[in-house]
């Protein structure tokens, strides 16, 4: 759903850019938070772990949304990611792992226009993040503990996420429409066939969600503070048990690290060769519709890496894979710098308001209200 320029007047363009770049500023607060990690015996996990795994879901959500798959006859679909990144890595880190992809496909690879790019970041990233978790949450809230509800939860987030995303694409449309097209069609036809990508976008949400909770549930932010405290009977009475001891270099994300990135690699440099052609639910319905009456050549049209391939290499498998694999690597450094300063900034206040706390009188120098001899 990635709208290009022409779609959605100036006006309208400049105030959603504004909203986007708000969501992104109080994101990058809020990320801070959440970068920090689970406290563990007074501490933080450090940015050096945090950084990288939300750098991970950025590169392996712009993989996997090479992957279009048909929904309808001549229609496809792609996943978001909104729901996905929330649920891994926290609502406000969410948003800003969409707004990384964004901007990436936009400047790279002339995916999504540029004087659109915050219609895009608000309808595709802070729309689904913020639905999808809100509603994450109200499920979990009611549905028994367990990773079989995490995924349950997740699952109908991401399916609501995305029609939910249509349906903000229309309100745009409504308010800045660049054609005369009755609203009440465009609202039907986007809602509708988004509904069918929803399912996609929801199956591709709980199982992802559902690895890694099976392999290290320690890393899934939805799922923090979800476990139940185990309990020891100590003189026919139920305690809490100790908390456990903070992870250890045994259990370092590493290998979820390298195994994701591997994963991104693979889907973006081989699986993406067999994406569906057809357009997907946006470009159907704009073409249907008229939408797409005035819309503009990208800005970045005449990039190298236009169009996800390659200028210059005609075998289209290997131009679409390496342009692929270009973006997946363009887009974990770039998403993991973003997230490691952003972390490293919370961890830098900590550290400088800890060294202006005033420290305690010594034993050889009484407080300066102690009474003298």
């Amino acid at each position: 759903m990635h709208v290009p320029d022409g779609f959605i007047n100036a006006p309208v363009s400049i105030a959603a850019g504004a909203v986007a770049a708000g969501a992104v500023a109080v994101s990058l607060r809020g990320a801070r938070r959440e970068l920090a990690g689970p406290a563990h015996a007074g501490g933080l996990v450090g940015a050096e772990r945090t950084a990288p795994l939300a750098g991970l879901v950025a590169a392996f959500i712009f993989a996997v949304q090479m992957l279009n798959f048909p929904v309808a006859a001549g229609t496809s679909g792609h996943l978001l990611g909104g729901a996905l990144a929330a649920i891994l890595v926290g609502p406000y880190t969410g948003v800003l792992c969409i707004a990384v992809v964004l901007l990436m496909q936009g400047v790279l690879f002339a995916d999504g226009g540029l004087t659109a790019l915050g219609v895009n970041i608000t309808i595709m990233g802070v729309v689904t993040a913020v639905v999808a978790y809100a509603l994450f949450r109200g499920l979990l809230a009611v549905l028994p503990g367990g990773r079989r509800s995490i995924a349950a939860a997740g699952f109908l987030a991401a399916l609501v996420s995305v029609p939910a995303s249509a349906a903000a694409f229309t309100l745009l449309y409504w308010l800045g429409g660049t054609t005369d097209v009755p609203i009440g069609k465009v609202l039907v036809a986007m809602v509708g066939v988004h509904v069918l990508i929803g399912i996609g976008e929801a199956l591709i949400t709980m199982l992802t969600v559902g690895a890694v909770l099976a392999v290290r549930p320690d890393l899934v932010y939805g799922a923090r503070g979800l476990r139940r405290p185990l309990k020891l009977r100590v003189g026919g009475e139920l305690i809490d048990a100790p908390a456990a001891e903070p992870p250890g270099p045994s259990r370092s994300p590493r290998t979820v690290w390298l195994v994701g990135l591997a994963a991104a690699l693979v889907l973006a440099g081989f699986g993406s060769f067999y994406a569906s052609a057809h357009p997907d639910g946006l470009e159907k319905v704009a073409a249907d519709k008229g939408i797409d009456e005035k819309v503009e050549e990208h800005a970045a049209a005449g990039s190298p890496l236009a169009d996800y391939g390659i200028e210059d290499i005609t075998n289209a498998r290997i131009s679409g894979g390496l342009a692929g694999v270009i973006g997946v690597g363009a887009t974990v450094v770039v998403g993991s710098g973003v997230f490691y300063v952003t972390a490293r900034r919370r961890r830098t206040r900590q550290d400088d308001q800890a060294g202006r706390a005033p420290s305690p009188p010594s034993a050889s120098q009484p407080p300066s209200d102690a009474p003298r001899e």
